[in-house]
Formats: structure tokens, sequence, C-alpha cells
């Protein structure tokens, strides 16, 4: 497999013979306000361009999956450029009717068996945040893709550390684990997706898998940099299983 950190949470994901576009946030630099109660007021989003064309993303892509509908993982743009006849792989029924009313014309609902050409895409449980905070962050999704030619990847989306992904990885076993780890945050109610000591749980959790850690210093409310997180993995002597990639920058496992 081949994966690409594009921006944010965008990632695009090579998989046994198909290309996946996952929560395309696909908009010019500062095309969106500030998301709001949060730092970075002055900034608006996203923070970075993309680091290459829209084109170069949608070109022969097979499926996008949409984990939320939040603006940073599926924004005007990316329902203006991606093409309507695409697959489209979605949480639930709400938002698939969204997705609908955008004009997609095959929008499906991720289960735990749902399949593309021989490729298991299993939906997971997340949690955007801890307490309170999770009314308001809403219902969201993380994917396992699985393979015989392949190694088992496993999508957290925006969740935190809890006891769901200690399930997804006893459950699965993945060999590589991508999670959401800018650790953003309003000024109030916490953490609303991964900060270090979550991704340090998922380290202990998978020892011996990969981790990559995307959605980093793209929208105006994270708190967790590139260079801390590095400087943290490197502190805790596991600077070669969490990877941080730069936008633009891709692994092949």
């Amino acid at each position: 497999m081949k994966i690409q950190q594009i921006r944010n949470a965008t990632i695009v994901v090579q998989y046994a013979g198909k290309k996946f576009l996952v929560d395309p946030f696909l908009a010019e630099k500062g095309t969106y306000p500030p998301f709001p109660n949060s730092l970075r007021q002055d900034q608006q989003n996203p923070l970075v361009s993309l680091p290459v064309s829209i084109d170069e993303l949608i070109h022969e892509v097979d499926a996008v999956i949409v984990t939320h509908l939040h603006l940073d993982h599926y924004d005007d743009t990316a329902k203006n450029v991606i093409p309507k006849h695409i697959t489209m792989l979605v949480q639930n029924e709400d938002d698939a009717a969204v997705v609908k009313s955008d004009g997609f014309q095959h929008v499906e609902v991720l289960t735990e068996d749902t399949t593309l050409e021989g490729i298991q895409i299993i939906k997971t449980k997340g949690e955007h945040g801890r307490g309170d905070i999770l009314k308001m962050a809403g219902d969201v999704c993380g994917v396992v893709f699985k393979h015989p030619s392949e190694k088992t990847l496993y999508i957290a989306g925006d969740t935190v550390w809890y006891e769901g992904t200690q399930e997804v990885i006893n459950t699965h076993n993945p060999e590589i684990i991508v999670v959401n780890g800018g650790d953003n945050q309003f000024l109030e109610g916490g953490s609303l997706v991964m900060g270090k000591e979550d991704i340090f749980e998922v380290y202990k959790a998978a020892p011996n898998a990969t981790i990559v850690s995307v959605h980093m210093e793209a929208v105006n409310h994270w708190t967790l940099s590139r260079k801390e997180l590095k400087s943290f993995v490197q502190e805790k002597e596991i600077s070669s299983q969490v990877l941080v990639p730069d936008d633009g920058e891709s692994y092949t496992f």
C-alpha cells in the first residue's frame, strides 16, 4: 500500500490496486473563516495550501471515504470538484442523505462488512472528544482495510484514545495505523482528536504497528505541532514506529 498525506485528514490510499481519497478538504488556503472559540482567530482556514493539484488528487480515484461531514473533512470545494459518479462511502444514513443531496450518484453507507472489489472496508467507531463536547462534535467513524495481498490498515479518523480504539486494535491487529494527531481543541472542552499521550496509548496497544500521524497544523484550532510530536516520540524512543509526515509526503508499506 501507499499512503500520501495531503493536508489535514485528507490522505490518498493506494490499496490492493485501488485508489481511495479520504476526507477531502480541498479549498484553497484561506477560503473559510477560523473555527470560533479557539486559537488563531486571525487566520483563515485552511492554514496551508494543498501540496498537489486537485486534478492529481481526483485522477483515477476509485472511491472517496468521508468519515463525517465537518468542513475540514468534506468541504464545498470537494463537493464541486469530485466527479458525481465516484463511489462515496459514508458513516450513516444521515450523512448519506446529505452527500446524495450534493449530487453524488453512488453513495454507500459503510458497515462492518463493506467490500469493494475484494477489499474489506470495515467501519469502526470513534469518539470526537470526551464528555460534554461529544454531543456537539457528533458522530464520526474510522475504517479498517483488509485484503489478502496487503497489510491491515486502520484509519482511526477524528477520535481520541478510548476503549473503542483499543477494541479495534484488539479485534483487527492492524499493522499500519493512521491517527488524526493535531490535538485540536476549542478554548474549553478538551481534545477533539488525539494528542501525543493518546498516540502513545496507540503505540502501547499496538507496539509492532507503524503509526502515521496526520491532521496537523492545517486548521486554526490545532494545539500539537509536528515538531512537538517528533520530539515526544524521540523521548519515548519510538520515533521509528511513529511517523509524522509533512504535507505531500508518502510512505509505502
